[in-house]
């Protein structure tokens, strides 16, 4: 099933490259598609508990979900994974 989840912290491409990569990383989760202009996350799973696992990845590399708390800490996750996806390769 095709899930979307707006996540908070999202502002570029170094954003949305390092969320395609921490997300592909997930056995269970294809076809991952960011988009920084309206905050989406979209992707594939077999099931709810797969996009349960997603929203805890994201949550935990800076990008909590629109319904969660944006805590600083989320905030300055989000600034590294950010500088992280604009210098990989």
């Amino acid at each position: 099933m095709r899930t979307t989840i707006i996540v908070q912290n999202l502002k570029c491409g170094g954003c949305a490259k390092t969320i395609t990569s921490k997300l592909v990383e997930l056995s269970s989760i294809s076809d991952v598609e960011v988009n920084p202009d309206d905050s989406s996350v979209s992707f594939l799973c077999a099931d709810v508990n797969d996009a349960i696992l997603v929203k805890e990845k994201l949550q935990a590399i800076g990008y909590p979900s629109i319904d969660a708390k944006n805590t600083v800490l989320s905030k300055a996750k989000s600034y590294v994974s950010c500088a992280t996806g604009k210098i990989s390769k």
